[in-house]
């Protein structure tokens, strides 16, 4: 079982920045990958970025590329996701999702809502 705990969201300015954190229960090192999805009212939950621990895959949603930076902490088993230039359709809840393999086991946090507005 793997606990994952967002903080960070909260209310940011049209064009202002705001850095997300994920603590893991585990080790991210014992992870399969670790990724940010979001979900806006009335959308479907989308990928944010994915990293696949251990290697240098890393890929983001059209959306996020240039704006959005994933980046980890093994040592306190964070992940980050920094955002910029946010836009007001960056408004969403902001959740953490882990996979594991042997078992395969996907596991969610609880989210963490982003709403950007003047």
């Amino acid at each position: 079982q793997v606990q994952l705990v967002e903080s960070g969201g909260g209310l940011v300015q049209i064009g202002g920045s705001q850095i997300l954190a994920c603590t893991a229960s585990t080790d991210i090192s014992n992870l399969y990958n670790i990724a940010w999805f979001r979900q806006a009212p009335g959308e479907q939950r989308e990928l944010v970025a994915l990293r696949v621990i251990g290697s240098e895959f890393l890929i983001y949603g059209d959306f996020a590329k240039g704006r959005f930076t994933f980046s980890t902490d093994g040592a306190k088993n964070m992940v980050f996701l920094q955002m910029s230039s946010l836009k007001p359709e960056d408004t969403a809840v902001y959740y953490c999702r882990a996979q594991v393999i042997d078992p395969d086991n996907t596991y969610w946090g609880q989210g963490t809502q982003v709403t950007v507005s003047s």
